[in-house]
């Protein structure tokens, strides 16, 4: 009887006469164990938190490049036992004993409105996803978790009244699309599965935000260099391999072309703009997708800078005509003046203290290796 009453109200609400307001109906899917958590009219954002109400986050794909960093940073500034690292692989022994971590496969609704209830999670980071290169070699699993994997986070997120950010990436334009520089509103008509996941992401989540008053955010990556993780499939990763091959063996083999100019950015930064878009207030948000950027090079570009700490470092070029064509339907430059004017973003590092940080870092652990 209680599941007949919810549905005749549902019905109701959708045959009510148009008006201007914005009116809250929740997907038929939501209709599980507890009722809709949406308020009716719901266009409010999630309510922010105290020091004695810390949010608790969960964060999904959590073994990518980005979640371990990304949790050890919420974990300084919220306790460690408020955040909740995931994914459905094995973690080493240093994350697992890091801070809490469970077992989440996206593509199982069920289980993850048991996480969310069960933990009491009122933030959720979405990073499930296959990346750019991968995904064209398996499409089929590429849609099934960017896509697939996406409508369960929103739906979980929808119902339960989470703050859910979703990240997206220069991936998401295409080669119809301005490319220096390429602003937060312009044509998006990206050529890869990976691409149009995440244009479909924005979307979806911007819909989500004005029909049920889900307090969707998200930025647009460009390519993340960082020295903890190992390249993933990415169309950028090259700016990674090549301090661990420099460090290495001095010589760098490139595939893509030496003048393919690519936004970029180091981890550092991009996991503090990710705190940072999740803690502004909702006021001050103007669009809820953004631009964020850093700094933008070449390979030949990179390399000289390289060159200045490892005089004897040689680079050569090998094409790889699909990472090649996906870079060039890429921006060249992200315009980030929204971020910057909004909620005051900023990035901390150039190229010079980029390359500087990356060689240290391979430096000193090679030398620890060697000694050991």
């Amino acid at each position: 009887m209680l599941v007949t009453r919810m549905l005749r109200q549902m019905v109701g609400r959708t045959v009510a006469p148009a008006c201007s307001c914005r009116t809250t109906v929740l997907p038929v899917r939501f209709l599980g164990i507890s009722p809709p958590q949406v308020p009716a009219g719901a266009n409010s954002h999630s309510a922010s938190f105290s020091e004695t109400d810390l949010p608790r986050v969960l964060i999904t794909g959590g073994l990518g490049q980005l979640g371990v960093g990304l949790a050890n940073l919420l974990r300084k500034r919220f306790g460690k036992d408020n955040v909740i690292l995931s994914d459905i692989k094995k973690p080493p022994a240093h994350v697992f004993h890091g801070g809490p971590f469970i077992y989440a496969d996206v593509l199982d609704y069920k289980h993850l409105r048991e996480i969310v209830v069960n933990n009491r999670v009122t933030w959720l980071l979405h990073y499930s996803a296959l990346l750019s290169a991968v995904g064209e070699a398996n499409v089929s699993l590429a849609r099934a978790v960017n896509i697939t994997g996406l409508h369960n986070i929103l739906d979980v997120s929808a119902e339960h009244n989470l703050r859910l950010f979703v990240p997206s990436t220069i991936g998401a334009f295409g080669p119809t699309s301005p490319r220096n520089p390429t602003p937060d509103l312009c044509i998006q008509r990206p050529r890869t599965i990976y691409g149009v996941s995440k244009v479909h992401a924005e979307l979806l989540g911007e819909y989500y935000h004005y029909r049920y008053g889900l307090d969707f955010r998200c930025l647009r990556y460009p390519g993340i260099i960082s020295a903890d993780s190992q390249p993933g499939g990415g169309t950028t990763d090259y700016a990674v391999q090549i301090f661990q091959d420099a460090v290495k063996s001095g010589r760098f083999e490139c595939n893509l072309q030496a003048s393919t100019r690519l936004p970029m950015m180091y981890i550092e930064d991009c996991l503090r703009a990710t705190l940072e878009i999740m803690e502004a207030p909702a006021e001050s948000l103007s669009m809820r997708i953004y631009n964020v950027n850093a700094m933008s090079f070449t390979p030949e570009e990179l390399a000289q800078e390289v060159l200045k700490h490892v005089p004897e470092f040689q680079i050569t070029y090998r094409v790889d005509p699909l990472r090649q064509a996906i870079a060039d339907s890429w921006p060249m430059n992200l315009d980030d003046s929204n971020a910057r004017k909004d909620w005051g973003w900023k990035h901390g590092f150039d190229l010079p203290e980029l390359v500087t940080t990356m060689l240290n870092f391979y430096g000193s652990h090679t030398r620890v290796a060697q000694a050991n």
